[in-house]
Parts: structure tokens; sequence; C-alpha cells
């Protein structure tokens, strides 16, 4: 996946109204979350990063956040801040009790490690 938009790939319904409530001043951790996982949906991951850095600022224990978070800056080519915010969401995860989302970014971490140590540079 690139870090730009889908090539001249039309906004979804729901990305088209998720940017109408941010524009009506309806900011919110939720309302970012959803615009990132939109935009990653949609291809755009840097636009996906933008919003999901916004939601985790807002809310530093939404633990979803930090994983998609984690998605979209690898999608965007991002190994180093995709392994941060993985390592930012498991101690989230591990606070809150959220076993399964602490195990998920654990594996996704590890996978990103193992590539770096194997000289699959992506930085």
């Amino acid at each position: 996946m690139t870090g730009g938009p889908a090539m001249n790939a039309p906004k979804s319904a729901a990305l088209v109204n998720f940017e109408r409530m941010l524009a009506a001043g309806k900011d919110s951790a939720l309302l970012r979350f959803s615009l990132g996982n939109e935009n990653l949906k949609g291809g755009d991951a840097q636009a996906s990063v933008d919003h999901l850095q916004r939601a985790v600022e807002m809310d530093p224990n939404y633990t979803a956040a930090w994983k998609l978070l984690g998605k979209a800056r690898d999608a965007a080519g991002d190994r180093a801040g995709a392994l941060a915010a993985y390592r930012r969401g498991i101690e989230v995860a591990r606070t809150r009790g959220d076993k399964q989302a602490e195990k998920e970014m654990s594996v996704f971490a590890r996978r990103i490690e193992r590539a770096v140590e194997g000289g699959d540079n992506n930085d």
C-alpha cells in the first residue's frame, strides 16, 4: 500500500460524512479514529496516520487507535513509527487489561522487528 490516496478512487460515503462532521467542528478521538480507518481502507495511509495521531493525542488511552496507528504508519512505510505506536499501544493495553489488543500488537511489533533485523529495511 502506498502513502498517498488510491489513484482516482472515490471517497467512501462514510469518509465524506466523517469529513463533514470534522468540518462542522465535531472533533473527537472517535471521529479521528473513524477518519483514520476510512482513509486507510481507501489507500491514503498518510492521511490515516495524521488522523490517528490526533486521536491518540486527544485520548492517549485509546488502545484501538494505537493499534490502527501502527498499521497506518507501517502502510505509509514508516516502520520505526509503526513500532513506536505498537509499543505505546502495548503499554496502554496492558494498563487497561486489554489482553487481546496487547497480544495482537505484540505480534505486529515482532513482525516489524524481524523484518528490520533481517535487513528488509523499509524506513
